[in-house]
């Protein structure tokens, strides 16, 4: 969410000159080593299920995997672990496009990684009698876009109101580059 936001706020305030392709460049570096965490994360889970023997455990995350709800977990898995593994890849690394996109999948993963993690925990009771299949009702959507929008209100009244980036970390931008920023105004 933070390479989004910084990816429009940088276009949108204009920032180009502030936020460089190696900012990008390094948060990229980084979403390769949290996606290769998280999908350690996800196989440490999956060899916790088989390796316990306990038949509850192991049902529940096949479940996830192949029961109903399974295009939401391989969803989850695609945006969240495989997605991120593009960015060894020094051309997508340094395109801002590509790394925008690639971070909405990530975004989009780790709705789905909620939405498993609730979903298919609930679905499935020990009571037969309690299966049942989930969908979302129009007050739980309106709910869902509802802070969406709430977020991204506070986040422009933010940004307009308050620095988006700090002083401190221009101190050094500006020790290289200061007659620019004399020339533009900004000091």
């Amino acid at each position: 969410m933070v390479l989004t936001l910084m990816i429009i706020a940088r276009k949108v305030l204009g920032l180009e000159e502030y936020i460089t392709n190696q900012h990008i460049e390094l948060m990229n570096k980084i979403i390769i080593l949290t996606g290769s965490i998280v999908g350690v994360a996800y196989i440490t889970e999956f060899f916790m299920a088989w390796y316990s023997g306990v038949q509850y455990e192991s049902y529940a995350f096949q479940n996830r995997a192949f029961g109903p709800y399974w295009w939401a977990y391989w969803s989850m898995m695609t945006c969240n672990v495989i997605t991120p593994q593009l960015f060894w890849f020094k051309k997508i690394r340094t395109s801002v496009m590509a790394t925008f996109v690639i971070s909405i999948f990530v975004n989009i993963g780790m709705w789905f990684e909620r939405f498993v993690i609730i979903v298919t925990s609930l679905h499935r009771d020990y009571l037969p009698s309690s299966w049942v299949m989930y969908s979302p009702t129009y007050i739980e959507v309106g709910i869902f876009v509802g802070t969406i929008g709430l977020f991204f209100t506070l986040f422009l009244i933010f940004s307009r109101v308050f620095p988006v980036i700090a002083l401190a970390e221009l101190k050094s931008i500006l020790k290289k580059t200061g007659s620019q920023f004399k020339k533009k105004g900004v000091l």
